[in-house]
């Protein structure tokens, strides 16, 4: 089940890949339109993950101990080291050290978010925005259904994503002679603050946090053109808008041939249920976000903490929480807990991993690895496909390329965490003999610098790379 599961998941990514990109990219999502038909072909793509073998000898904890104990102890990853490391065919733990410890996890909060959307929502669940008719005729409401994504027409960020200006079509048509005159935003899903107050104080104007509303375009980016531009150079900070949901649904009034300086925010009314077609709260329109599978790729691939927070806002809502900060961070511990994993090891604030109050263990993540990848719940296993990959992909991209962590390149796929003082990575690694270990590595109390933390963690990884541990 796991070479049918995981393994099939890993190659299909790993070898189809031609270059790092988009998940939507990566997967062929390019309209075929748009491609210029005298292209040079490109040539077959070479293999950047070693096929994973169930039945391949499994390393010994003595073997896994004498490889990376001295690493674990590395200076440059501070006094507070926490590891764990699994066999993900058996579970069977093969090393640990502080693995029951909950640690300030950063960015790798979004393999928990990951799994438990795709628990809790599948990965066919699509995110609505429609458009309902107001009190008046022309009246119209705009009612955000948490999709970060959406677009305000074929020029948006996320390649796939849902339009706007399909939705203004819908409307048009479903009112047929009327002539729109008035927009109202319905943003109420989301409830809370729009900043988790854990952030530090630059999150919200430092280009990779945002406010998080129930109605946005882009991911809440302000300039599309200059934020594709820089995502193509690698840079996936961008400029935010401070009101995500106004400057929606005034893309929307204009779509609409409404006056923007009128869009204000509101509630939808209700539509009984004998309503008829243009009744108060009756549907004028509604498009769909990409499915779950793909936003949890975006998430993962591009550590998207935008999607990642309105993903994190889904969970609550299948588990009929408040789509809060407070209210997906009780959903995503209840829904961890129903999937059996450690939930009394994990304590979150947000489900991007901004947040220094939040805690994870290692234990936890590998567990949730080893679930993900055993082929019991084989929709867990998307979340494999947005994992980078060593010295090719992600944030993994221009890593594990010196000679003491070459050993990793190609082999490691993982998710890595950064905050100031905080270094984390976690994910699979395929060792020399075949077998697919799962891995967690957290520290954070790390001395100032990212490059020393980053080597030094690359190292471990690489290490179980290049052995048997036997």
């Amino acid at each position: 089940m796991l070479a049918t599961v995981l393994v099939l998941v890993l190659a299909l990514v790993g070898v189809v890949v031609v270059r790092p990109g988009p998940v939507a990219e990566w997967l062929g999502d390019e309209p075929a339109g748009d491609r210029v038909a005298t292209e040079t072909p490109e040539p077959a793509p070479a293999a950047v993950l070693a096929a994973a073998d169930a039945n391949a000898p499994l390393p010994t904890a003595a073997g896994i101990r004498a490889e990376i104990d001295s690493l674990v102890g590395a200076a440059a990853l501070g006094d507070r080291v926490n590891v764990s490391v699994t066999d993900v065919a058996t579970g069977e733990s093969l090393y640990g050290r502080g693995a029951d410890d909950g640690t300030v996890p950063a960015s790798v909060t979004k393999l928990v978010t990951g799994v438990t959307v795709l628990a809790a929502r599948g990965p066919g669940y699509r995110i609505p925005t429609r458009a309902v008719a107001g009190p008046n005729p022309g009246e119209v409401v705009l009612v955000g259904g948490g999709d970060p994504t959406l677009a305000v027409d074929k020029n948006g960020f996320y390649p796939g994503a849902a339009r706007l200006d399909d939705l203004a079509a819908q409307v048009k048509q479903a009112l047929g002679g009327t002539s729109p005159t008035k927009l109202t935003i319905d943003s109420s899903l989301y409830t809370g603050p729009v900043h988790e107050p854990g952030w530090d104080d630059d999150i919200p104007t430092g280009g990779y946090g945002g406010s998080i509303t129930a109605l946005m375009t882009d991911g809440a980016r302000s300039d599309v053109p200059r934020a594709k531009k820089d995502h193509d150079n690698g840079d996936h900070a961008a400029e935010r808008v401070s009101q995500p949901d106004l400057a929606a649904g005034r893309a929307f009034a204009r779509l609409l041939g409404i006056p923007t300086g009128a869009v204000k925010r509101g509630k939808a009314p209700t539509a009984g249920a004998d309503a008829t077609a243009g009744a108060p709260g009756s549907e004028l329109g509604v498009v769909h976000s990409l499915p779950m599978v793909r936003l949890v790729d975006l998430m993962i691939s591009d550590s998207d903490n935008i999607v990642a927070e309105a993903l994190a806002r889904q969970v609550a809502l299948a588990r009929n929480e408040s789509a809060s900060f407070a209210g997906a961070a009780k959903a995503m511990d209840a829904v961890a807990a129903e999937l059996g994993l450690p939930a009394d090891e994990l304590s979150l604030a947000d489900g991007s991993g901004l947040s220094r109050t939040n805690r994870i263990s290692p234990s936890l993540l590998t567990d949730l690895i080893t679930l993900a990848g055993n082929g019991t719940r084989p929709e867990l296993a998307a979340i494999f496909g947005g994992l980078p990959v060593a010295a090719w992909s992600g944030t993994l991209a221009d890593r594990y390329a010196g000679a003491a962590a070459k050993a990793g390149a190609g082999v490691v796929r993982a998710k890595t965490g950064t905050l100031s003082g905080v270094h984390a990575i976690a994910g699979v690694v395929t060792t020399v003999d075949g077998r697919l270990l799962g891995f967690a590595v957290l520290t954070d109390r790390t001395p100032d610098g990212q490059e020393g933390p980053r080597a030094a963690l690359d190292r471990i990884a690489a290490a179980l790379a290049g052995c048997g541990c036997r």
